[in-house]
């Protein structure tokens, strides 16, 4: 009876032994890729939150949140009205450094919203950009932060500050609907829907540019 009760014991050893590293196991894979998937972002957040298991959480939760939102690309005559809207927001910057980064990031926040990102506060709206865009999301944080104290700011700052936030509009408006209007994402053509390096917009020469 005793040998009975020691190899039941061994085997319930066994299992929650394997049932621990089994758990390490994939806290560590899922550590891993959300480390790789968010790079900075991750170690961010995991500052912001004080600890991993509360700053994976958050990321995961992003996640679930970005998935039941119902994001679409710009129609044609949208990217054509922005496009002339933030043409006129960098002419503003010689006049007005300031009150043009605040105008950038208005615009910005309009075609988020357009698009099908919920009006919450910045941190939210960053957050949820970091899912699908973690790229440019750095870049719109860095704009947003120099914008935050614009009185404050010296003009070179400024610059830096709409340059962040050409990024930005770039990767937000390279899409656009199709022309049946069914919202699918489609690349466009010519070069001007291909991928931008930062700080730039595809649809403005380098001339242009701040």
């Amino acid at each position: 009876m005793e040998g009975q009760e020691v190899t039941i014991a061994i085997v319930l050893i066994v299992l929650v032994v394997g049932a621990l590293l089994a758990w390490l196991f994939i806290q560590r894979n899922r550590t891993k890729e959300l480390r790789d998937r968010y790079g900075e972002e991750y170690d961010r957040t995991l500052e912001a939150k004080g600890g991993r298991r509360d700053a994976e959480t958050d990321l995961i939760e992003r996640e679930e949140r970005v998935k039941k939102l119902e994001i679409r690309p710009l129609t044609s005559e949208e990217r054509d009205r922005y496009a002339g809207e933030w043409r006129d927001t960098k002419a503003l910057f010689v006049d007005s450094p300031m009150e043009a980064v605040s105008r950038a990031d208005r615009l910005l926040t309009d075609i988020m919203n357009l698009r099908g990102y919920p009006m919450a506060d910045f941190e939210k709206r960053h957050a949820d950009l970091t899912v699908d865009h973690g790229d440019v999301a750095k870049h719109y944080l860095a704009g947003h932060e120099i914008a935050d104290r614009s009185s404050d700011a010296t003009t070179e700052e400024l610059r830096r500050a709409i340059n962040h936030y050409e990024a930005l509009y770039g990767e937000m408006t390279n899409e656009v609907a199709d022309r049946d209007g069914d919202g699918v994402d489609d690349r466009l053509e010519s070069g001007t829907g291909a991928p931008t390096r930062p700080g730039t917009d595809p649809s403005l020469t380098e001339r242009d540019r701040v």
